[in-house]
Protein backbone atom coordinates (compact mmCIF):
# COMPACT_ATOMS: atom_id res chain seq x y z
CA UNK A 1 0.00 0.00 0.00
CA UNK A 2 1.31 3.45 -0.92
CA UNK A 3 2.22 5.77 1.93
CA UNK A 4 0.65 9.17 2.53
CA UNK A 5 3.71 10.90 1.00
CA UNK A 6 4.20 8.44 -1.84
CA UNK A 7 5.70 10.26 -4.84
CA UNK A 8 7.43 12.97 -2.77
CA UNK A 9 11.20 13.02 -3.32
CA UNK A 10 13.50 14.48 -0.67
CA UNK A 11 17.18 15.23 -1.07
CA UNK A 12 18.58 14.87 2.43
CA UNK A 13 21.82 16.79 3.01
CA UNK A 14 21.49 16.66 6.79
CA UNK A 15 23.42 14.84 9.48
CA UNK A 16 23.36 14.19 13.24
CA UNK A 17 19.76 14.34 14.57
CA UNK A 18 17.31 17.19 13.87
CA UNK A 19 17.49 16.88 10.07
CA UNK A 20 17.76 13.08 9.87
CA UNK A 21 14.90 12.71 12.37
CA UNK A 22 12.72 14.97 10.20
CA UNK A 23 13.49 13.08 7.00
CA UNK A 24 12.95 9.73 8.73
CA UNK A 25 9.45 10.85 9.75
CA UNK A 26 8.72 11.85 6.15
CA UNK A 27 10.25 8.60 4.91
CA UNK A 28 8.09 6.59 7.30
CA UNK A 29 5.10 8.33 5.69
CA UNK A 30 6.16 7.13 2.24
CA UNK A 31 8.46 9.84 0.88
CA UNK A 32 11.55 8.77 -1.05
CA UNK A 33 14.65 9.96 0.82
CA UNK A 34 18.13 10.21 -0.72
CA UNK A 35 20.67 10.68 2.07
CA UNK A 36 23.87 12.37 0.86
CA UNK A 37 27.17 12.12 2.71
CA UNK A 38 30.78 12.88 1.83
CA UNK A 39 32.85 9.93 0.53
CA UNK A 40 33.36 7.42 3.31
CA UNK A 41 30.31 8.63 5.22
CA UNK A 42 30.12 11.96 7.05
CA UNK A 43 27.17 11.65 9.41
CA UNK A 44 28.89 12.09 12.78
CA UNK A 45 26.43 9.81 14.52
CA UNK A 46 27.78 6.76 12.70
CA UNK A 47 30.63 6.86 15.24
CA UNK A 48 28.58 7.96 18.27
CA UNK A 49 28.90 4.75 20.21
CA UNK A 50 28.98 2.43 21.99
CA UNK A 51 26.69 0.64 21.71
CA UNK A 52 27.33 -0.45 18.15
CA UNK A 53 26.01 -3.34 16.09
CA UNK A 54 27.25 -4.54 12.73
CA UNK A 55 29.58 -1.55 12.42
CA UNK A 56 26.82 1.02 12.98
CA UNK A 57 26.07 2.95 16.15
CA UNK A 58 22.71 2.59 17.85
CA UNK A 59 22.49 6.40 17.64
CA UNK A 60 22.74 6.39 13.85
CA UNK A 61 20.20 3.58 13.57
CA UNK A 62 17.60 5.57 15.54
CA UNK A 63 17.04 8.28 12.89
CA UNK A 64 17.93 6.93 9.45
CA UNK A 65 15.57 4.18 8.34
CA UNK A 66 13.55 4.43 5.11
CA UNK A 67 16.36 6.16 3.22
CA UNK A 68 18.71 5.36 0.39
CA UNK A 69 22.28 6.59 0.88
CA UNK A 70 24.81 7.95 -1.57
CA UNK A 71 28.23 9.52 -1.11
CA UNK A 72 29.18 12.68 -3.00
CA UNK A 73 31.92 15.29 -2.81
CA UNK A 74 29.84 18.42 -3.34
CA UNK A 75 32.90 20.67 -3.38
CA UNK A 76 34.01 19.32 -6.78
CA UNK A 77 32.56 20.37 -10.12
CA UNK A 78 31.57 16.81 -10.94
CA UNK A 79 29.89 16.52 -7.54
CA UNK A 80 28.03 19.77 -8.14
CA UNK A 81 26.78 18.39 -11.45
CA UNK A 82 25.33 15.38 -9.63
CA UNK A 83 23.77 17.71 -7.05
CA UNK A 84 22.13 19.79 -9.80
CA UNK A 85 20.55 16.70 -11.33
CA UNK A 86 19.31 15.54 -7.94
CA UNK A 87 17.75 18.94 -7.21
CA UNK A 88 15.95 18.86 -10.55
CA UNK A 89 14.46 15.48 -9.61
CA UNK A 90 13.50 16.42 -6.05
CA UNK A 91 10.57 18.10 -4.33
CA UNK A 92 12.45 19.08 -1.18
CA UNK A 93 16.06 19.82 -0.25
CA UNK A 94 16.71 19.35 3.48
CA UNK A 95 20.01 20.74 4.73
CA UNK A 96 21.66 21.68 8.00
CA UNK A 97 24.96 23.18 6.89
CA UNK A 98 26.32 26.30 8.51
CA UNK A 99 24.72 29.43 7.06
CA UNK A 100 26.20 30.26 3.68
CA UNK A 101 27.75 26.86 2.93
CA UNK A 102 25.50 25.93 0.01
CA UNK A 103 25.65 29.53 -1.20
CA UNK A 104 29.47 29.31 -1.20
CA UNK A 105 29.18 26.26 -3.44
CA UNK A 106 26.88 28.21 -5.79
CA UNK A 107 23.55 26.78 -4.62
CA UNK A 108 21.63 29.77 -3.26
CA UNK A 109 17.84 29.93 -3.26
CA UNK A 110 17.62 31.70 -6.62
CA UNK A 111 19.92 29.20 -8.30
CA UNK A 112 18.02 26.22 -6.92
CA UNK A 113 14.79 27.83 -8.07
CA UNK A 114 16.25 28.22 -11.57
CA UNK A 115 16.97 24.49 -11.56
CA UNK A 116 13.55 23.59 -10.20
CA UNK A 117 10.90 26.31 -9.63
CA UNK A 118 8.91 23.90 -7.45
CA UNK A 119 11.79 23.06 -5.09
CA UNK A 120 11.22 23.51 -1.36
CA UNK A 121 14.41 24.17 0.61
CA UNK A 122 14.30 23.56 4.34
CA UNK A 123 17.35 24.83 6.22
CA UNK A 124 17.97 23.77 9.82
CA UNK A 125 20.54 25.77 11.79
CA UNK A 126 21.33 26.49 15.40
CA UNK A 127 20.04 30.06 15.45
CA UNK A 128 18.43 30.77 12.07
CA UNK A 129 19.45 32.84 9.07
CA UNK A 130 19.05 36.22 10.76
CA UNK A 131 20.09 37.86 14.02
CA UNK A 132 23.41 38.32 15.82
CA UNK A 133 23.82 34.59 16.54
CA UNK A 134 23.20 33.37 12.97
CA UNK A 135 26.81 32.26 12.43
CA UNK A 136 27.22 30.45 15.76
CA UNK A 137 27.19 26.64 15.73
CA UNK A 138 24.19 25.14 17.48
CA UNK A 139 24.23 21.84 19.34
CA UNK A 140 21.29 20.53 21.32
CA UNK A 141 23.04 20.89 24.69
CA UNK A 142 23.94 24.53 23.99
CA UNK A 143 20.39 25.23 22.85
CA UNK A 144 18.87 23.65 25.96
CA UNK A 145 21.06 25.99 28.00
CA UNK A 146 20.53 29.18 25.99
CA UNK A 147 16.87 28.46 25.23
CA UNK A 148 15.76 28.51 28.87
CA UNK A 149 15.05 24.80 29.24
CA UNK A 150 17.88 23.96 31.62
CA UNK A 151 16.93 26.85 33.89
CA UNK A 152 13.55 25.24 34.63
CA UNK A 153 14.66 21.61 34.59
CA UNK A 154 16.00 19.98 37.73
CA UNK A 155 15.51 21.25 41.26
CA UNK A 156 16.91 24.12 43.27
CA UNK A 157 19.24 21.57 44.90
CA UNK A 158 20.43 19.98 41.65
CA UNK A 159 20.88 23.22 39.74
CA UNK A 160 20.14 23.54 36.01
CA UNK A 161 19.64 20.16 34.34
CA UNK A 162 19.42 19.11 30.71
CA UNK A 163 16.74 16.70 29.47
CA UNK A 164 17.97 13.13 29.08
CA UNK A 165 17.42 13.08 25.30
CA UNK A 166 18.37 15.69 22.70
CA UNK A 167 14.93 17.24 22.95
CA UNK A 168 15.83 20.49 21.15
CA UNK A 169 16.93 18.47 18.12
CA UNK A 170 13.81 16.33 18.23
CA UNK A 171 11.31 19.20 18.39
CA UNK A 172 13.25 21.02 15.66
CA UNK A 173 12.88 17.95 13.46
CA UNK A 174 9.16 17.89 14.18
CA UNK A 175 8.76 21.61 13.39
CA UNK A 176 10.74 21.08 10.18
CA UNK A 177 8.43 18.25 9.15
CA UNK A 178 5.41 20.48 9.79
CA UNK A 179 6.97 23.28 7.74
CA UNK A 180 7.74 20.96 4.83
CA UNK A 181 4.21 19.54 4.78
CA UNK A 182 2.74 23.07 4.89
CA UNK A 183 4.95 24.16 1.99
CA UNK A 184 3.97 21.09 -0.03
CA UNK A 185 0.30 21.87 0.54
CA UNK A 186 0.75 25.51 -0.50
CA UNK A 187 2.65 24.41 -3.61
CA UNK A 188 -0.45 22.52 -4.71
CA UNK A 189 -2.12 25.93 -5.17
CA UNK A 190 0.79 28.13 -6.29
CA UNK A 191 2.94 25.59 -8.16
CA UNK A 192 5.91 27.37 -6.57
CA UNK A 193 8.49 26.25 -4.07
CA UNK A 194 9.79 28.31 -1.17
CA UNK A 195 12.47 28.39 1.54
CA UNK A 196 11.92 27.35 5.14
CA UNK A 197 14.19 28.70 7.90
CA UNK A 198 14.07 26.49 11.02
CA UNK A 199 16.37 26.97 14.02
CA UNK A 200 16.97 24.91 17.12
CA UNK A 201 16.88 28.09 19.22
CA UNK A 202 13.45 29.18 17.96
CA UNK A 203 12.10 25.64 18.27
CA UNK A 204 13.30 25.35 21.86
CA UNK A 205 11.66 28.65 22.78
CA UNK A 206 8.46 27.45 21.11
CA UNK A 207 8.34 24.42 23.41
CA UNK A 208 8.43 26.48 26.62
CA UNK A 209 4.66 26.94 26.22
CA UNK A 210 3.02 27.69 29.59
CA UNK A 211 6.31 28.44 31.37
CA UNK A 212 7.14 31.14 28.83
CA UNK A 213 3.60 32.46 29.00
CA UNK A 214 3.77 32.54 32.81
CA UNK A 215 6.86 34.74 32.60
CA UNK A 216 5.56 36.99 29.83
CA UNK A 217 2.38 37.63 31.83
CA UNK A 218 3.93 38.01 35.30
CA UNK A 219 7.56 39.04 34.63
CA UNK A 220 8.53 36.55 37.34
CA UNK A 221 11.46 34.25 36.58
CA UNK A 222 10.26 30.69 37.29
CA UNK A 223 12.01 28.52 39.85
CA UNK A 224 13.16 24.99 39.24
CA UNK A 225 10.48 22.74 40.69
CA UNK A 226 12.07 19.36 40.10
CA UNK A 227 9.27 16.95 39.24
CA UNK A 228 6.44 19.26 40.27
CA UNK A 229 4.23 21.26 37.89
CA UNK A 230 4.35 25.08 38.00
CA UNK A 231 0.58 25.48 37.56
CA UNK A 232 -1.06 22.30 38.89
CA UNK A 233 -0.94 20.34 42.19
CA UNK A 234 -0.64 17.55 43.13
CA UNK A 235 1.12 16.73 39.86
CA UNK A 236 4.32 14.91 40.82
CA UNK A 237 5.93 11.64 41.93
CA UNK A 238 5.31 10.04 45.29
CA UNK A 239 7.18 7.26 47.07
CA UNK A 240 5.15 4.13 47.75
CA UNK A 241 5.84 1.16 50.00
CA UNK A 242 8.05 -0.43 47.33
CA UNK A 243 8.96 2.24 44.79
CA UNK A 244 7.71 5.40 43.13
CA UNK A 245 4.85 6.49 40.90
CA UNK A 246 3.51 9.69 39.38
CA UNK A 247 0.05 11.13 39.87
CA UNK A 248 -1.36 13.94 37.72
CA UNK A 249 -4.40 15.57 39.32
CA UNK A 250 -5.50 18.04 36.68
CA UNK A 251 -8.64 19.54 38.25
CA UNK A 252 -10.66 19.89 41.44
CA UNK A 253 -12.92 16.97 40.57
CA UNK A 254 -9.96 14.63 40.32
CA UNK A 255 -8.65 15.95 43.63
CA UNK A 256 -11.94 15.03 45.30
CA UNK A 257 -11.64 11.52 43.88
CA UNK A 258 -8.08 11.33 45.19
CA UNK A 259 -9.24 12.38 48.65
CA UNK A 260 -11.88 9.64 48.60
CA UNK A 261 -9.30 7.00 47.61
CA UNK A 262 -6.92 8.16 50.35
CA UNK A 263 -9.72 8.55 52.90
CA UNK A 264 -8.75 12.19 53.40
CA UNK A 265 -12.06 13.86 52.49
CA UNK A 266 -11.30 16.67 54.94
CA UNK A 267 -8.65 17.99 52.54
CA UNK A 268 -11.35 18.86 49.98
CA UNK A 269 -13.02 21.13 52.54
CA UNK A 270 -9.78 22.69 53.74
CA UNK A 271 -9.50 26.16 52.20
CA UNK A 272 -5.75 25.62 51.75
CA UNK A 273 -6.40 22.77 49.30
CA UNK A 274 -9.98 23.12 48.04
CA UNK A 275 -9.00 24.68 44.69
CA UNK A 276 -6.04 24.18 42.38
CA UNK A 277 -4.64 27.73 42.88
CA UNK A 278 -4.69 27.13 46.65
CA UNK A 279 -3.04 23.72 46.24
CA UNK A 280 -0.28 25.29 44.13
CA UNK A 281 0.20 27.97 46.78
CA UNK A 282 0.41 25.36 49.56
CA UNK A 283 2.01 22.54 47.58
CA UNK A 284 4.73 21.70 50.12
CA UNK A 285 2.22 21.26 52.94
CA UNK A 286 0.00 19.12 50.72
CA UNK A 287 2.94 17.03 49.58
CA UNK A 288 3.81 16.18 53.16
CA UNK A 289 0.27 14.97 53.93
CA UNK A 290 -0.04 12.91 50.73
CA UNK A 291 3.45 11.41 51.03
CA UNK A 292 2.55 9.72 54.33
CA UNK A 293 -0.55 8.19 52.77
CA UNK A 294 1.15 6.87 49.64
CA UNK A 295 3.80 5.00 51.62
CA UNK A 296 1.13 2.72 53.06
CA UNK A 297 0.63 0.61 49.92
CA UNK A 298 2.72 -0.72 47.03
CA UNK A 299 2.89 0.96 43.65
CA UNK A 300 0.80 -1.78 42.06
CA UNK A 301 -1.90 -1.49 44.73
CA UNK A 302 -2.08 2.30 44.36
CA UNK A 303 -2.19 2.19 40.56
CA UNK A 304 -5.11 -0.24 40.63
CA UNK A 305 -7.02 1.98 43.07
CA UNK A 306 -6.21 5.27 41.36
CA UNK A 307 -6.99 4.08 37.84
CA UNK A 308 -10.22 2.42 38.98
CA UNK A 309 -11.32 5.82 40.29
CA UNK A 310 -10.34 7.84 37.21
CA UNK A 311 -7.24 9.45 38.70
CA UNK A 312 -4.32 9.71 36.21
CA UNK A 313 -1.32 7.81 37.56
CA UNK A 314 1.55 5.73 36.26
CA UNK A 315 4.75 3.95 37.25
CA UNK A 316 8.20 5.45 36.63
CA UNK A 317 9.53 2.91 34.14
CA UNK A 318 13.14 2.38 33.21
CA UNK A 319 13.94 1.28 29.63
CA UNK A 320 13.66 -2.42 30.45
CA UNK A 321 10.28 -1.96 32.12
CA UNK A 322 9.06 0.29 29.31
CA UNK A 323 9.85 -2.14 26.54
CA UNK A 324 8.31 -5.03 28.46
CA UNK A 325 5.03 -3.10 28.81
CA UNK A 326 2.15 -4.75 26.97
CA UNK A 327 0.95 -1.37 25.69
CA UNK A 328 4.22 -0.90 23.82
CA UNK A 329 3.68 -4.20 22.05
CA UNK A 330 0.01 -3.50 21.36
CA UNK A 331 0.87 -0.19 19.69
CA UNK A 332 3.69 -1.60 17.58
CA UNK A 333 6.25 0.71 19.15
CA UNK A 334 9.10 -1.75 18.61
CA UNK A 335 9.76 -2.94 15.08
CA UNK A 336 12.33 -5.52 14.02
CA UNK A 337 14.04 -5.16 10.65
CA UNK A 338 16.79 -6.95 8.76
CA UNK A 339 20.11 -5.12 8.36
CA UNK A 340 22.92 -6.20 6.00
CA UNK A 341 25.67 -6.12 8.65
CA UNK A 342 23.81 -6.14 11.95
CA UNK A 343 21.31 -8.92 11.30
CA UNK A 344 17.93 -8.37 12.89
CA UNK A 345 17.74 -4.98 14.60
CA UNK A 346 14.99 -3.63 16.83
CA UNK A 347 13.97 0.00 16.26
CA UNK A 348 11.43 2.28 17.93
CA UNK A 349 8.22 2.26 15.90
CA UNK A 350 6.43 5.32 14.58
CA UNK A 351 3.80 7.01 16.75
CA UNK A 352 1.88 7.96 13.58
CA UNK A 353 -1.10 5.67 13.04
CA UNK A 354 -2.86 6.41 9.73
CA UNK A 355 -5.88 4.26 8.88
CA UNK A 356 -5.64 4.07 5.07
CA UNK A 357 -1.96 4.84 4.46
CA UNK A 358 -0.15 3.33 7.43
CA UNK A 359 3.48 3.98 8.20
CA UNK A 360 5.77 1.29 6.86
CA UNK A 361 9.44 0.54 7.53
CA UNK A 362 10.56 -0.33 4.03
CA UNK A 363 14.31 0.16 4.32
CA UNK A 364 16.98 -0.42 6.95
CA UNK A 365 19.17 2.53 8.01
CA UNK A 366 21.57 2.52 5.06
CA UNK A 367 25.29 1.92 5.06
CA UNK A 368 27.34 4.90 3.89
CA UNK A 369 26.96 5.18 0.12
CA UNK A 370 25.03 1.91 -0.07
CA UNK A 371 22.83 3.06 -2.97
CA UNK A 372 25.23 5.37 -4.84
CA UNK A 373 25.34 3.40 -8.09
CA UNK A 374 21.61 2.74 -8.02
CA UNK A 375 20.63 6.39 -7.51
CA UNK A 376 23.12 7.81 -10.02
CA UNK A 377 21.99 5.33 -12.64
CA UNK A 378 18.41 6.54 -12.14
CA UNK A 379 19.43 10.12 -12.99
CA UNK A 380 21.30 9.14 -16.15
CA UNK A 381 24.87 8.20 -15.23
CA UNK A 382 26.47 5.20 -16.91
CA UNK A 383 28.40 2.51 -15.07
CA UNK A 384 31.62 3.80 -16.60
CA UNK A 385 30.93 7.39 -15.48
CA UNK A 386 30.18 6.20 -11.97
CA UNK A 387 33.39 4.17 -11.82
CA UNK A 388 35.39 7.17 -13.09
CA UNK A 389 33.91 9.45 -10.41
CA UNK A 390 34.62 6.88 -7.74
CA UNK A 391 38.24 6.64 -8.87
CA UNK A 392 38.50 10.43 -8.46
CA UNK A 393 37.04 10.24 -4.90
CA UNK A 394 33.97 12.20 -5.98
CA UNK A 395 31.75 9.38 -4.70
Amino acid sequence: MAGALDGVKILDLTRVLAGPYCTMILGDLGAEIIKVEAPGGSDDTRSWGPPNVGGESAYYLCANRNKRAITLNMRTEEGKDVLRKLIKESDIVMENFKNGTLEKWGFDDDYMKSLNPRIIRCSITGFGKTGPYKDLPGYDYIIQAMGGLMSINGSEESGPMKVGVAISDIVTGLYAAIGVLAALNERNQSNQGQSIDISLFDSQIGTLINVASNYLVSNKVPKRLGNMHPNVAPYQPFATADGEMVIAVGNDGQFKKLCNVLDTQELCEDERFSTNPKRVENREMLEGILSEKFQQKTTKEWLELLRANGIPAGPINNMEQLFQDEQVSARGMVQEISHPTAGNVRLVGSPLKLSRTPVDIRRHPPLAGEHTEEVLAEIGYTKEEIEEMRAKNIL
